[in-house]
């Protein structure tokens, strides 16, 4: 008897704690909950929680929008890392060669071979290996040698074109050597990615007006053939179409246009900047904060100061920033913008990045120096490397706005005006459709975008939500007259 009262006695606790268990983790999931699993990689329970709590409550209220950019978020985060551990050793056999486990771990940790522990398991970032090809040449190299630099046909187009640039200008500093182009761009949303008779509504990027540097801009046809061109009051540019969609079949946008891109170059060492006026609106906008990507956290104050200690004129603050940047952060392909919450923070924390994140280092160490830049970006239409690209503009008090391209870098050239023509000057090879970050498009965009701080690609959307890249493609063809 008393042996059967200890074996009920057993089994009567071990159900209640299975149903505590069980009711403990159906309860009420918070926010903060959804958060911490965020935080922590779990994204198939952030997409879980927050799913039930939209069931109940699908208002437009804070809490419901922040529930789902998580979900969101979450899948965006698994389109970039989507490689699995076998993947990844098979792509580091066919591009490394012979590595062992200890080389693997310690590139794991210094996270040149970038992973994220999602769901419990490690997923690579689809740009891994390549990176790490990058990072590795750079590691053994530190400083390239100039004969390698000269092999690079492209490194010689740009230099070959640089000469010309600062034959051309004879110290006016006017737009010189014009390139003419026809631009014919393509954007298609995959076939039922939107419901059948749904109308998509899709915002193309559409070059600015307003620069000396880029001029003649005549749009040639679109299709569709209705289209609303933004103003050039908005910093980002955008051409407006839409159309619904067909079962079965890709919905398609298309523009052709045409515009001549201009080179600029300043000689900053034989030109003397007057005092900036502070109290200025073009200075205090350009020399502010702007979060979440341009923030003056202490590691910015603290490397930005030590790069400039002593120094007055900001034409040589802005060379030393520039030096050290072209020394330390390596080149390499980037996680989307979206998904990384401070971007100058993750490249000095990497030591590396793309276009656009060194670009934003270099404008957060500028701006805390009381350097007024903007961000510009677009496209490199350089024949043969047309792509997606970023840099800027530094203001300097009676001269005006000068580019500078971070990423183009140091040239392999003796002549100082070549070697550091990227941090005062820009080539021909241009399209400019932005000069901020972070600005609305035109009509207004009612879902979270793509990418909500540029604006290269496009974006799109319909009235059930935003459409991400994995949704759709973009072709650039490009003709030079």
């Amino acid at each position: 008897m008393i042996l059967r009262n200890i074996r009920t006695f057993f089994f009567l606790v071990i159900i209640i704690t299975v149903i505590g268990c069980h009711q403990k983790d159906r309860r009420f999931r918070t926010l903060d909950d959804i958060n911490y699993a965020f935080q922590h990689g779990n994204l198939t329970l952030v997409t879980q929680w927050a799913d039930s709590i939209l069931i109940k409550n699908n208002s437009d209220s804070a809490s419901v929008s922040k529930l789902r950019s998580l979900i969101d978020m979450a899948d965006r985060i698994r389109i970039d890392f989507t490689l699995s551990e076998e993947e990844i050793r098979t792509e580091l056999k066919t591009a490394i060669g012979n590595y062992s486990e200890n080389d693997k771990a310690l590139w794991e940790k210094n996270n040149w071979l970038e992973f994220r522990l999602i769901d419990g398991r490690k997923q690579y970032f689809k740009r891994a290996v390549s990176n790490l090809k990058l990072i590795l040449a750079r590691q053994q190299t530190k400083q390239r040698e100039s004969s390698e630099m000269i092999s690079n046909p492209f490194s010689q187009f740009c230099l070959d074109h640089i000469r010309q640039v600062i034959r051309a200008d004879r110290d006016t500093h006017k737009p010189v050597l014009p390139v003419k182009m026809r631009v014919h761009y393509q954007l298609t949303v995959f076939a039922d990615a939107v419901p059948d008779g749904e109308m998509v509504r899709c915002w193309l990027p559409w070059p600015r007006e307003l620069h000396d540097r880029q001029k003649h801009i005549v749009m040639v046809k679109t299709v569709p053939v209705f289209h609303l061109i933004a103003p050039d009051s908005l910093e980002q540019r955008s051409v407006f179409l839409e159309q619904k969609a067909v079962k079965g079949q890709p919905v398609k946008f298309e523009m052709q246009f045409e515009y001549e891109s201009f080179a600029q170059y300043f000689d900053l060492r034989t030109m003397k900047p007057s005092p900036m006026d502070t109290v200025s609106s073009l200075f205090k906008k350009y020399t502010s904060e702007q979060y979440p990507q341009i923030v003056f956290t202490d590691q910015i104050k603290h490397l930005s100061d030590s790069l400039v200690q002593d120094i007055s004129n900001p034409a040589e603050k802005v060379r030393n920033i520039y030096y050290w940047i072209n020394d330390h952060i390596i080149w390499t392909g980037a996680l989307e913008y979206s998904i990384i919450p401070f971007i100058p923070g993750y490249v000095l924390s990497n030591r590396r990045g793309d276009c656009g994140m060194q670009t934003l280092l270099f404008m957060a160490m500028a701006r805390y120096q009381g350097i007024p830049v903007k961000w510009q970006s677009g496209w490199m239409m350089h024949p043969g490397k047309v792509n997606l690209h970023d840099w800027c503009e530094v203001y300097y008090n009676g001269i005006g706005w000068v580019p500078l391209d971070m990423s183009f870098n140091l040239q392999n050239s003796k002549d100082l005006r070549e070697r550091e023509f990227y941090i005062q000057g820009i080539d021909a090879y241009r399209l400019i459709i932005n000069d901020g970050i972070s600005s609305r498009l035109m009509p207004d965009k009612k879902k979270y975008r793509s990418e909500p701080y540029d604006f290269q690609r496009g974006e799109v959307e319909w009235k059930g939500g935003n459409l991400y890249f994995n949704k759709w493609d973009y072709h650039m063809q490009v003709e030079y007259f």
